[in-house]
């Protein structure tokens, strides 16, 4: 058999027509508290996909390992190579030399990264074999001195496959003039895009041997790029292989060597989080009026108890109960309706553009043409709790008041 305090209190959330304002109120929190997990759930969601997108295209590029000299100079890179593969979690290892310089092109000039590598070690520990647009890695013979562009860095340069960049090196030569710069020309051979705008427009790619012969490095290398089974298990890797190689030599993975920028995304994501959370805060607060104001309704139904034999916390059950049945049908539908935005952002973001007539992410910015979306369950059951933890905690306050109503003054003016 239910208790009474049970039955009243689920009694109360059901309109009546003299009390039917108060329960617009009530359907108001719960609308509150089901907006605000829709917006929160789906805008992680967004976010999630973004970190993911930019993850994946950040790496197609770049190494989840990788082994370096101290001073960018590393000999010897065959045996910290065989080191390194001896690990497990290594599938495949590459050596690069790396360097900056200027590429001109008629009155055009940009900065770069050139990056020295070995084309047919290359495709094993990143993406840019897929992600040539014109070309091929193979292209890169040494001796030939040919250059692989990204795909914006080749725009920025007005230059197409076959034409001459001139590479500026920044460490001069010594003559009787004076110091001069490094000068040397390249032949365009391809071009690339991996999506991620930095990599796009600032990196180079060219034959080891040719980087080796402009930055004179002998038979030194810069390091060792690694590729892993599994990219989270990036730092783990890095602590073991720092224990084995040679201790000339410095072990970095792609957390660190992005570090900023993915703290950068991890904070605005924190902070977008909690701006939303306050949606759910201001309705949880419509929830503490709501329920004062039934209370103030309520005080000679609640008279009339205490002098049935109602104790001060039955009293309190029964408003706890109408405050907690608003925030689970609040919680209920905003993780309904949260999910079914998470799941369906695009079609959402398709049909208020049609509706709009304009376009919230441009391709030829954005480089994607979609809205993309990783919904986690973490999420979704995060929200919920602490939505429903936040709806809890306002029903205390107006359900003690409600317990210290003095039967007598209530039923005074009755």
């Amino acid at each position: 058999m239910k208790s009474y305090e049970l039955f009243i209190g689920l009694r109360y959330t059901r309109s009546r027509q003299r009390t039917r304002f108060i329960s617009v109120i009530s359907l108001i929190s719960v609308i509150g508290i089901a907006l605000g997990m829709t917006v929160l759930i789906t805008v992680l969601s967004v976010m999630n996909g973004f970190q993911r997108e930019v993850r994946k295209t950040m790496l197609s590029a770049v190494a989840h390992v990788q082994i370096s000299g101290f001073d960018d100079k590393l000999s010897d890179w065959e045996k910290v190579a065989a080191i390194a593969k001896a690990h497990p979690n290594v599938q495949a290892a590459a050596p690069y030399v790396n360097a900056q310089g200027l590429l001109t092109s008629g009155s055009q000039v940009r900065g770069a990264y050139l990056r020295g590598i070995v084309p047919e070690l290359e495709g094993r520990v990143d993406d840019l074999a897929i992600s040539m647009r014109q070309g091929k890695l193979d292209s890169l013979k040494a001796g030939e001195f040919n250059v692989i562009l990204g795909e914006s860095l080749a725009r920025a340069l007005n230059v197409s496959v076959g034409e001459k960049v001139v590479l500026v090196a920044p460490q001069g030569q010594v003559t009787p003039a004076g110091i001069l710069p490094r000068l040397r020309q390249f032949t365009v051979v391809g071009t690339f895009r991996v999506g991620h705008h930095e990599i796009d427009s600032g990196l180079a790619l060219t034959h080891i041997e040719d980087a080796q012969r402009l930055y004179r490095m002998g038979d030194q290398i810069s390091g060792v790029r690694l590729k892993l089974d599994d990219l989270f298990q990036a730092q783990r890797v890095a602590r073991d292989l720092s224990a084995q190689v040679p201790p000339n030599t410095l072990v970095n993975d792609w957390t660190r060597m992005n570090a900023t920028y993915f703290r950068a995304v991890d904070l605005e994501k924190r902070m977008m989080s909690l701006l939303l959370f306050f949606i759910i805060a201001i309705a949880a607060f419509n929830l503490v009026s709501s329920l004062f104001m039934v209370v103030k309704e309520k005080q000679s139904d609640i008279a009339i108890l205490r002098t049935l034999g109602a104790s001060p916390g039955g009293v309190m059950k029964i408003f706890m109960t109408q405050g907690i049945v608003i925030g689970v049908a609040g919680v209920f539908f905003g993780m309904v309706f949260g999910i079914l935005g998470a799941l369906y952002v695009d079609v959402i973001v398709g049909f208020i553009e049609r509706l709009f007539g304009f376009r919230f992410l441009d391709p030829s910015v954005y480089q994607i043409s979609s809205l993309p979306s990783e919904l986690r369950p973490m999420d979704v059951v995060l929200t919920a709790c602490l939505s429903f933890f936040m709806a809890s905690i306002a029903t205390i306050y107006p359900a003690w008041r409600a317990s210290k109503v003095n039967p007598a003054e209530a039923l005074r003016y009755e």
